[in-house]
This record gives structure tokens, sequence and C-alpha cells, in this order.
């Protein structure tokens, strides 16, 4: 009898500091960096007082829409798979499903809050002239808008909330940054790439960005933060488009 030669799997080794700095330069560099520099040079590009921006995509073509969704998920897939690849799985960022109900109630809650504050710095900002109008929904009076509030608003929370928040904030962590460094350099990017609406949705965006992060490592849950995000920018759209793009008050 001959033996059968079975080739030796190695376990995953750990990344050390240079690694990870490395990774999270690349991760950031393909998701969000470059809506950040764009968001900065829009800021100075043109006026802010009655001037509109849009925030979602205003293609009135649906495979534009469903494009723009599937691959705008891309950074997501990639960090799940760096994490898998380091032995570790999606629970390492606080995405493990067996804590639903709470992380449902907590989202909810979450946005109760934040809704009504940042819907109180949204228009304070714009009434002062230091916001542009935002668009938050897609084009009106297609038989898939809806469809595509639903996605964007999904989009926007899983890519935001699982790279901005949830990996960055735990690789920080395994590169021994304080706590309040974490908070600020997360709230800082959340802020800087929403500096296109103008001054209020940097502020307001810097604000939710540090609550956020604070709760995180409380928590070291994700999901009530993607619950959040979706309730806000579903919200948002449904009222444009309920209110054809007057919401009371402005």
């Amino acid at each position: 009898m001959t033996a059968t030669l079975r080739p030796m799997t190695q376990a995953p080794t750990r990344p050390d500091a240079r690694t990870i700095r490395g990774e999270i330069l690349v991760v950031l560099s393909v998701s969000l960096f470059a809506s950040a520099a764009y968001a900065i040079v829009s800021l100075f590009q043109g006026p802010l007082k009655g001037a509109t921006v849009a925030a979602a995509d205003q293609s009135p073509l649906f495979a534009y829409q469903v494009i723009g969704f599937v691959f705008g998920l891309a950074p997501v897939a990639l960090v799940i798979h760096l994490l898998h690849r380091d032995g570790d799985g999606a629970g390492t960022i606080g995405l493990a499903w067996d804590d639903g109900s709470r992380d449902l109630a907590r989202g909810i809650a979450l946005f109760a809050v934040v809704g009504t504050v940042g819907l109180a710095i949204y228009y304070a900002a714009v009434k002062l002239g230091v916001n542009r109008f935002v668009v938050p929904a897609p084009p009106a009076h297609h038989w898939w808008t809806w469809l595509a509030v639903v996605m964007t608003a999904a989009g926007a929370a899983l890519l935001e909330e699982i790279v901005v928040l949830a990996y960055l904030v735990t690789r920080l962590r395994q590169l021994a940054w304080s706590p309040l460094a974490i908070v600020a350099a997360s709230a800082l990017l959340r802020g800087s790439y929403h500096l296109y609406q103008g001054w209020g949705g940097f502020v307001g965006n810097l604000l939710m960005g540090a609550l956020f992060a604070v709760l995180f490592l409380k928590w070291r849950r994700a999901w009530p933060f993607v619950v959040c995000h979706f309730l806000l920018d579903a919200s948002a759209a449904a009222g444009w488009l309920l209110f054809h793009g007057h919401p009371p008050g402005l």
C-alpha cells in the first residue's frame, strides 16, 4: 500500500502593524477616500446658498442604478475577504447574526435620535446659507423608483457602517490607537465625504460619526448602525418623494 500524501495547511498568520496600515490605506482608497477628495473640491467649487446637490444617483436608467448598487458594495466584500484571509470572520467587526432583535431595537432608537438632530442641523444650515439643498432620492415617477430608494439606502448603510465604522475602528484598535483618536479618525472621514453638501452636512455627519464610533467601541456590534443609517436615508428619500421635493419648513 502506498500512503496518500496530503498537503499541509498553514494556519493564517495575524497581520503586523505595517500590513494593517497598508491594508487600511488600500481599503479606504478603493472606497471613500476618492469621495472625500471630490467632496472637498466640490465645497469650494460653487456657492452653497441656494444651490442644489444630489445625494442619490439621478440616472434615469434602472440598469445604472443596479450597477451602482452592486459594485458600490465591492469594498464591503473586500473587507470581509481580508478578515477571512486572516482567519477571522465577519463577527470580528460586529457583523454576527446572533442578537438581531437587540440590534434592530438599538438601530431604531438611534434613528429617532440622530434623525431628529440631523434634520434640525440640516434645516438650520440651509436657512443660514451654509449648506446646499440636498436631493436624497433617485428620479421619481419610474416603476423602479422605490426599489432604487431601498437599494441606495442599503448600499450607503452597508458601505459606510462596515468600512468607515466597523472595519476602520477595529483595525485602529489593533494598531493600539487611543479611543479618542479612533473616534476622531472615523468621524472626520465620515464628515469629509459629505462636504459636497456644505458645512451642515459636514457637522451633522461628524457628530453622527463620533456618536457611532463611541457606541461601536462599547457595543462591538455593526448592525445597529447599519439599521439606523438605512432608516435615515430611506426616510429622507421617502419624504422627498412624498412631498414632491418640498418638505415642510423649506
